[in-house]
């Protein structure tokens, strides 16, 4: 009997060595970080009363600091908003079994050289995302992202993806003329250029802003873009290349950091 159980804890511990080899988080329960994670993520966009449909969506945000802050890409926000005709910025919180909940939000801060903002949502605080400022993030490592991909088309819904860190590698790329440089370009290399995750996971519009995350320890590590990053790293594709990219979140704690 003694021997048995030997047989069994010295296999135990040799699928989880193989667990930790094929990137697979031993006695992680993924399911419920998901479900913990989606309670912090909100959809954003605009909301006119009188208009069809009354919310534009724009992309997708997440719970930070008290839960009354929303992190978020830059890009993200409406250029302006109809405020005479009743236009306001707003986010959708998502719960299931319910309807979405509307609360109106301001704008607290925005980083465009690293396309980031800060919002102020009303209503009670959302649970916040704790986030991961460290270095550790190396390429071969799989997170998860969890956002509102094409919201406008398939619903207001979490949808989660994973995806392997292919790279981390800087935003400003060589460009081979001064022609192919716009102006998101130059102001990243006026910003100086800066480390980016690339992921080998096809992310859409809507991820914009989305939280990439730990699948354990639901700690975020960085933050999805599709437009900024996009028209820097990928400016020479016409079609969708099945590769994302996301802003590390020390941008974000930078930022985060103005607010005091």
């Amino acid at each position: 009997m003694c021997g048995h159980a030997r047989s069994v804890r010295s296999l135990r511990g040799f699928l989880a060595a193989v667990f930790l080899i094929i990137g697979v988080p031993v006695g992680a329960a993924i399911p419920d970080t998901i479900d913990g994670v989606k309670l912090s993520v909100v959809a954003i966009g605009s909301y006119q009363r009188a208009r069809s449909p009354p919310f534009v969506f724009r992309g997708t945000g997440f719970a930070v600091a008290d839960g009354l802050v929303v992190a978020t890409n830059a890009h993200v926000l409406p250029e302006s908003l109809n405020k005479d005709g009743g236009e306001r910025l707003t986010v959708l919180t998502v719960r299931k079994g319910s309807d979405p909940q509307a609360r109106e939000a301001t704008v607290l801060a925005v980083d465009g050289a690293h396309d980031l903002a800060l919002l102020r949502i009303s209503g009670a605080p959302l649970p916040a995302l704790q986030l991961d400022p460290s270095n550790s993030v190396r390429e071969g490592q799989t997170f998860a992202f969890t956002g509102f991909p094409v919201g406008n088309v398939l619903g207001f819904f979490p949808v989660t993806h994973r995806g392997m860190i292919s790279s981390v590698a800087p935003i400003a790329l060589p460009s081979g003329s001064a022609r192919q440089l716009d102006q998101k370009v130059i102001r990243s290399l006026r910003a100086g250029p800066f480390d980016i995750f690339q992921l080998d996971a096809t992310a859409y519009p809507g991820n914009s802003g989305s939280p990439l995350y730990d699948m354990q320890t639901a700690r975020v590590v960085g933050i999805l873009n599709m437009v900024f990053v996009k028209s820097t790293r990928e400016a020479v594709l016409s079609q969708p290349s099945g590769i994302s990219f996301a802003v590390p979140v020390v941008f974000l704690l930078e930022l985060l950091s103005t607010l005091k």
